[in-house]
């Protein structure tokens, strides 16, 4: 019985440090906002293969004056979480926009999109990707993942870029992405 407890724990002891190092590799939210429900996350690169290789689809999140002005992946649909509703000033003085929750969101990705499918769901620099896969999960999605560095990614926080998103994210990635619009990627509001 001494050496089948052994064994028993050397198996158990490969199998947590197995599991452990997977884990390790996996990316984390840098933050609070970032982390969902599921806790399911990929980085931009990884968001990459997982389309590539058809185990996934990418939806874009931005509002649809992010996905035409800043630039696309040229493979994701956009289904915005949120719009923007109007303008206000900040602290600065500048005029910034005020964006609302799509309420047409979850209704929009339910027609293209199965509660079993795949999801990997990209904003800027990942916070309102997760906030968008909370909501998907409250409507029975289990394989909904946040890109935790978004399109643009994180901004520096020192050196030339300090300010700057040139941390991570899609295009500083080096993924493919375009100005260029297709039809059937441009989000149409649902009457």
């Amino acid at each position: 019985m001494g050496k089948r407890c052994a064994v028993l724990l050397y198996v158990v002891a490969f199998i947590i440090i197995f599991v452990s190092v997977g884990l390790a590799d996996a990316p984390k939210p840098s933050s609070a906002k970032k982390q969902t429900v599921l806790g399911l996350y990929v980085d931009a690169v990884e968001a990459m293969k997982m389309a590539k290789d058809k185990k996934a689809v990418i939806i874009d999140i931005r509002t649809p004056e992010e996905f035409v002005f800043v630039g696309h992946t040229g493979i994701a649909p956009n289904i915005p979480y949120e719009v923007w509703v109007g303008e206000y000033k900040s602290k600065d003085g500048k005029a910034k926009p005020k964006l609302a929750v799509n309420k047409k969101f979850v209704e929009e990705v339910k027609k293209k999109f199965k509660p079993e499918d795949t999801l990997l769901l990209m904003c800027r620099s990942g916070n309102r990707s997760a906030a968008a896969a909370n909501a998907l999960a409250k409507e029975g999605y289990k394989k909904v993942y946040s890109v935790v560095d978004g399109f643009e990614g994180d901004a520096a926080k020192e050196g030339p870029t300090k300010g700057k998103r040139t941390v991570n994210g899609w295009k500083n990635a080096g993924n493919p992405w375009t100005y260029s619009l297709k039809e059937e990627l441009i989000w149409t509001p649902a009457k």
